[in-house]
């Protein structure tokens, strides 16, 4: 899937900033994987401290999507790790967002998709399988939802909530 420049898609959709259709996360998070520049159609997840539903998740054909993983925040452990990355990969994931940390950083940057979180972590995550999948989620104040859109390259992460063309 082609990049999109996310601070062209802001100058050419200021319509859609101001009515709330185009979001931009805050700059909290940072870059991980081969994939700079990366976007696809959102799959949602919250959990706390557990990996177990994205494991699930990855487990499943991603179709060139983004996982966006509502962690909570916690910097208190790692909910992706080299083994998970290595999935996304191979399953054809275009990418992961996490509210949270990962670990395994060099192994997750050999990997040939985008990864974007708040910091790396070398303590595992729990696995207990709770959580849900597929709701609406909120990231630093931004409400994400399955379906929308997300663009993500060093300038920044944008959520749509229609595919965005230039």
């Amino acid at each position: 899937m082609a990049a999109l420049a996310t601070a062209e898609a802001c100058d050419t959709n200021t319509a859609l900033l101001g009515s709330g259709d185009l979001r931009v996360l805050p700059p909290i998070f940072q870059i991980y994987g081969q994939c700079r520049a990366f976007s696809g159609p959102i799959v949602t997840l919250k959990v706390f401290e557990d990996n177990v539903l994205i494991r699930q998740l990855l487990e499943t054909r991603g179709e060139g999507r983004v996982l966006v993983i509502d962690g909570g925040g916690s910097m208190r452990c790692a909910l992706v790790g080299g083994n998970l990355g290595q999935l996304a990969q191979n399953m054809g994931w275009a990418g992961i967002v996490i509210n949270g940390c990962i670990r395994d950083v060099d192994e997750i940057n050999g990997c040939d998709i985008g990864v974007r979180a708040l910091a790396s972590h070398p303590v595992k995550s729990s696995k207990k399988g709770i959580g849900e999948k597929h709701v609406p989620i909120n990231i630093a104040g931004t409400l994400i939802r399955e379906g929308e859109w997300l663009y993500a390259d060093s300038d920044g992460i944008l959520i749509s909530t229609s595919e965005l063309s230039l």
